[in-house]
């Protein structure tokens, strides 16, 4: 089986099969790029739990009933009838979990971008892939933490445009998840608030042990804990009833409720209204546009480049990499991660192919 895709039940997570699939000859201005490794985190289970809603199962449609969930990896060309790639280039960027994507490339100043049509009305952030050199240790890191690192970069961004809201401490749901680390460790730097981490009990000592996180309260002892208030919310897991326990012990003490993630995707919809502030979901996106125009060109990658830098350098400290090849340790890890049974220092990339 040369070439496949990893196929996911829209309507039950769980379910998954391998897909053989005979790629189709290219048409002009087009390129195959053939995937070498992808990262796969709770985050791409939030892009699944989101599929609909968020259209990210329109990037790469599946059979009808089936999805393609949406990874962060690199590839290199394998074939290509466009002039600007040519075979053995190498770019990161956003794929499906398969061996192969076809591609329909406009230069950019970095790489290019996919304008295959039914790509055009997406948001153009994940259509941008970017040319990077030979494979390195690194690129591990680069694959699991960069996508989640720029929106933990782009929530603390806008949290200080605004302030803080006033809030004394800021609230992180799924404390141990990546994004929420690295959300946390901009915030610490700026320290203009306590940074609270909320995580189960297993996860508190690998929370604690960050050093990111001013105070780690484990979910039995929201209700009660001592924090600091006004409070900020941010909400990673998306647990319903976790939300609603902040929002209820805070009540107007909580001067903004912010929905980001859903590593908690099977705790299910709360009724009712909720005490306090709305909560208000955070599209990364449109963030992005907002700030690339208030920086113009540029801009956006300067300032994210210099606050990577440091939590990068840090990364391998708390995350090792489990390395997997081939389909079976992909559903092998794919099964832990939706579970939720992935350790918190863990990151599994995975290579389609040896």
């Amino acid at each position: 089986m040369s070439s496949w895709d990893f196929l996911v039940a829209k309507t039950d997570l769980r379910q998954a099969r391998i897909a053989p699939v005979d790629a189709p000859p290219l048409a002009d201005g087009e390129a195959r790029l053939a995937i070498e490794r992808f990262a796969l985190t709770a985050n791409n289970v939030t892009y699944a739990v989101f599929g609909e809603e968020m259209r990210y199962w329109d990037f790469f449609p599946g059979p009808e009933g089936w999805g393609r969930i949406p990874v962060w990896g690199h590839a290199r060309v394998e074939a290509s009838t466009h002039p600007d790639l040519t075979v053995g280039q190498r770019f990161y960027g956003y794929y499906p979990m398969s061996t192969h994507l076809t591609v329909t490339p406009r230069k950019t100043r970095t790489g290019f971008a996919d304008v295959a049509p039914h790509r055009a009305n997406l948001p153009p952030v994940y259509n941008q892939y970017q040319a990077v050199g030979a494979a390195s240790p690194a690129e591990g890191y680069q694959a699991l933490l960069r996508p989640l690192f720029i929106t933990g970069f782009l929530i603390e961004d806008f949290l200080d445009e605004n302030d803080l809201f006033g809030a004394r401490s800021v609230l992180l749901t799924s404390a141990s998840s990546k994004t929420a680390i690295s959300l946390a460790f901009q915030l610490k730097q700026r320290c203009q608030a306590r940074v609270v981490g909320l995580t189960s009990a297993r996860n508190a000592a690998f929370v604690e042990g960050l050093g990111c996180y001013d105070q780690v309260v484990t979910y039995d002892a929201v209700v009660d804990a001592p924090i600091e208030e006004p409070a900020v919310l941010v909400d990673f897991a998306g647990d319903a009833p976790l939300r609603r326990a902040v929002h209820e012990r805070f009540g107007d003490a909580l001067a903004y409720s912010c929905v980001v993630g859903g590593t908690h995707w099977e705790a299910g919809p709360s009724d009712g209204l909720l005490p306090g502030p709305r909560p208000v979901f955070f599209f990364a996106p449109d963030r992005i546009r907002k700030r690339a125009a208030d920086w113009g060109p540029g801009g956006l990658d300067q300032r994210h480049d210099a606050a990577w830098a440091p939590f990068a350098a840090d990364a391998p400290r708390w995350l090792r990499v489990i390395e997997g090849v081939g389909p079976d340790a992909m559903a092998q890890a794919y099964a832990a991660v939706v579970a939720g049974e992935a350790g918190p220092d863990e990151g599994h990339v995975l290579a389609p192919r040896a």
